[in-house]
C-alpha cells in the first residue's frame, strides 16, 4: 500500500483508513507492506528531494526492492503480490499495473493518474508539479513526459486493475481514470474496472463511498491473490452491503 505525496510518509502506529485497511487485510491472511520510498518525508530534506525530477525511477524501484526483500525472507509468495495507493500512490499503482506489471498480480488505483501530459493541463496544482515533482514542464520534453506515464505501457498490462475515482476531483481530474480504463480496455484483454463516485473529490469523505471503496479494494485483492482467478476474469460488480455490515468483527 503506497502513500501519496510523494512528500508524505507512514508513521509508526495503527493505520486503518478506508484506502489502507491494514488490520482487515492482515486478518484475511495478507502481509501489508507500507514503504516510505525515496521522496518520502520524515527522513530529512535530502531524502525527500531524491525523487524530484526523477519521476517513476528509483522511487518506484524501491517498491519492487521491498517486495523482493520480503520474498527472499520467505514472508510472501512471489506470484501473490499486489499494489494499491491513493493520489501519487495511485500513480504508483498504475505504474505497477503497466510498466512493472511482471511484479504484481493485482492493482487498485485510487484517485491516481496515468497521463503526465494531460494531468498537467487538468490539475489545480500545475505549479507544484513543476516545483516539487517533475522539475520540468511537459513541453520541455514531450517524450519524457510520455515515458513516465503509465498509459505509455498499457499494451504490456498483465495486472488486473481496479480504478476508483471521485467525479469532483480537482487535484487529479477524473479524466485520468477514464484514460487508464480506456487504454487498458482497448489494448489488452486484462481485467479492468472503473468506479466513479459522483460527490467525491480527491479522497473520499462520505462514509458510504469509503465503505464501498474499501470493500471493492479488498475484494479485488482476494479475488486474484487468494482465489487464483485468471487475469481476464473479474469479481461481481455489485456490492452486497448487508453481508459486509453484518460480518463478525
Amino acid at each position: 500500500m503506497v502513500h501519496g505525496g510523494p512528500e508524505s510518509h507512514v508513521s509508526d502506529g495503527w493505520i486503518d483508513r478506508y484506502s489502507y485497511p491494514v488490520k482487515y487485510a492482515a486478518s484475511r491472511g495478507f502481509m501489508v507492506f507500507l514503504p516510505n520510498y525515496r521522496g518520502s518525508s520524515g527522513r530529512g530534506e535530502s531524502f525527500a528531494k531524491l525523487a524530484q525530477g526523477k519521476t517513476a525511477g528509483k522511487e518506484f524501484d524501491d517498491l519492487v526492492d521491498g517486495a523482493v526483500s520480503l520474498i527472499d525472507k520467505g514472508l510472501v509468495e512471489r506470484n501473490k503480490i499486489a499494489i494499491s495507493g491513493v493520489s501519487y500512490g495511485g500513480y504508483a499503482a498504475a505504474w505497477g499495473a503497466t510498466a512493472l506489471t511482471k511484479y504484481f498480480a493485482a492493482s487498485v488505483m485510487l484517485a491516481g493518474y496515468g497521463d503526465q501530459i494531460s494531468k498537467f493541463g487538468t490539475t489545480d496544482i500545475s505549479k507544484e508539479l513543476y516545483q516539487v515533482h517533475l522539475r520540468a514542464h511537459p513541453w520541455d520534453d514531450w517524450q519524457r513526459a510520455l515515458r513516465i506515464s503509465p498509459i505509455f505501457y498499457t499494451d504490456k498490462a498483465q495486472t488486473p486493475l481496479l480504478i476508483l475515482h471521485g467525479e469532483k476531483d480537482p487535484r487529479v481530474h477524473p479524466s485520468q481514470a477514464l484514460e487508464m480504463y480506456r487504454y487498458i480496455k482497448t489494448r489488452t484483454d486484462t481485467a479492468v474496472r472503473l468506479v466513479l463516485y459522483p460527490e467525491e473529490a480527491h479522497g473520499f469523505s462520505y462514509n458510504a463511498a469509503q465503505l464501498d471503496a474499501a470493500i471493492r479494494l479488498m475484494r479485488w485483492m482476494e479475488f486474484y491473490l487468494l482465489q487464483d482467478h485468471k487475469r481476464t476474469e473479474k469479481p461481481n460488480a455489485e456490492v452486497d452491503f448487508e453481508h459486509y455490515l453484518s460480518e463478525p468483527q
